[in-house]
């Protein structure tokens, strides 16, 4: 056992079970130094980092608590931390937040997930970036609460985004590393105690990034991706592709119902939207979600390099939207950086869009100032409704949407110096673009968010 109480595991993690922090902390990250004045390729305060890991908060209506996990920190060292807490809509007020473990690095791609089953058991899904730490899932011990978890099993995954579908059970979709590529996998079980041999959904070329999410009634789950071109690497994504599945991960279709045979080895295959490959334009995912009649609609942004600053725009945010056999496509704004990743909200007529687009304190870096878009065309045409945050000190990263978003905890994200390592705080915004900060520092058992003016 350490000195912060953690009983050592495999591969050095360290397992906290029920113990509480005394606040709210995000994990400060940092990718490829780019021996520039924007330091790096992308960084700054990456507690909800990334998007291919999803979800990271749910709404439940029986316990009129949002679950949430994020990449939280020690408070002397820059160390990952994974943290589950709740915002309780009873009484406007947050717990200390449980240390479910420390997974010794400071990498955020490590970042967990969660779902909750039907009986309101949290799931904790512990991600690892690529094979040399493992990953983990754990379980609450009682419904709805995050006081104790018990662990279910040691494993290996990337990118994880677990759902629980109803009568189907949980799905995971993952990523399984090989010799630094990325393919895609998914994973089934009844009760997540056990779970199917991983099966391969796509590796061509050098593989593959998604985001997934499910329709209104968890009957069809949709995955948007990407493909690493060879030649070019890891920093060069391009094409747009979907698929669906209605039985759990077992068998996939096309916008029109076609047939997807998986694995997918090909860049060329039925589950391709738009060739942005041809278009010399690079592609970068951002969110997918389900309109009222049960079309996809997938926000990704193109840019033509994948190196921070004004060289490689314009760095747009574009929607495709399925209808039947066909993709009507628009554009609802510019960015200034490949990484600016915000969520996509479909409520009838109204479309919003909530992202990092506003321009921020250290321009051209990861993050800015949060700003909605508005559509009530379908997403054909979008302007700016609303700036949720202004004049920060520092830039704010990866707005995250809630599965089942209440509207008073509609969005969480984090912020930080892209230039260099900083603290980092959460925030969470309401529907009415109210913007709150978690504390950092609490000394009762509960607290009241910070408003934000």
């Amino acid at each position: 056992m350490n000195r912060r109480g953690f009983l050592l595991g495999a591969a050095g993690v360290a397992f906290a079970g029920q113990e509480k922090d005394d606040g709210y902390r995000g994990i400060w990250y940092f990718n490829q130094p780019s021996n520039d004045q924007y330091v790096y390729k992308y960084s700054g305060g990456f507690a909800t980092y990334p998007q291919q890991l999803a979800p990271i908060a749910i709404y439940a209506a029986q316990a009129r608590k949002t679950f949430f996990c994020y990449g939280g920190r020690l408070k002397e060292k820059n160390e990952l931390l994974h943290m589950v807490s709740y915002f309780d809509h009873a009484t406007g007020t947050v717990p200390r937040p449980t240390v479910l473990l420390n997974k010794r690095t400071n990498d955020a791609h490590d970042n967990p997930t969660l779902a909750l089953d039907a009986r309101g058991h949290v799931w904790i899904f512990s991600n690892a970036h690529g094979t040399s730490r493992p990953s983990f899932i754990h379980r609450s011990r009682e419904p709805y609460s995050v006081d104790a978890f018990e662990r279910v099993l040691e494993t290996n995954f990337s990118y994880g985004q677990p759902w629980h579908l109803g009568a189907q059970g949980f799905l995971l979709l993952h990523t399984r590393y090989r010799q630094g590529n990325r393919a895609l996998f998914a994973m089934n079980s009844a009760d997540g105690a056990t779970w199917s041999d991983p099966r391969e959904l796509a590796f061509a070329e050098r593989g593959h990034y998604q985001v997934s999410w499910p329709d209104a009634e968890r009957r069809r789950i949709g995955t948007a991706f990407d493909i690493h071109p060879t030649p070019g690497g890891l920093n060069y994504r391009t094409n747009l592709y979907y698929m669906s599945s209605a039985d759990a991960g077992r068998t996939w279709q096309t916008v029109g119902g076609e047939p997807v045979t998986v694995p997918i080895r090909d860049e060329r295959n039925p589950a391709l939207v738009r060739d942005y490959r041809s278009e010399g334009l690079l592609v970068y995912l951002k969110d997918l979600q389900y309109d009222a009649q049960g079309n996809p609609v997938i926000v990704y942004l193109t840019s033509k390099g994948y190196e921070s600053g004004p060289a490689n725009a314009p760095r747009t945010l574009r929607m495709a939207r399925g209808t039947g056999k066909a993709w009507r496509y628009s554009a609802i704004t510019e960015t200034g950086h490949n990484y600016d990743h915000g969520s996509l909200y479909l409520e009838g007529r109204r479309w919003r869009y909530l992202s990092p687009s506003g321009p921020g304190p250290q321009p051209w870096s990861t993050g800015g100032e949060m700003e909605a878009w508005e559509s009530r065309d379908d997403g054909q045409t979008w302007k700016r409704s609303a700036q949720l945050t202004r004049n920060s000190r520092y830039s704010h990263t990866y707005l995250r949407r809630p599965l089942h978003a209440h509207p008073d905890f509609y969005a969480l994200w984090a912020d930080g110096n892209p230039l260099g390592e900083s603290e980092s705080s959460l925030y969470f915004a309401t529907r009415d673009n109210k913007v709150f900060r978690l504390p950092a520092m609490m000394k009762g058992d509960t607290a009241k968010p910070e408003r934000i003016r």
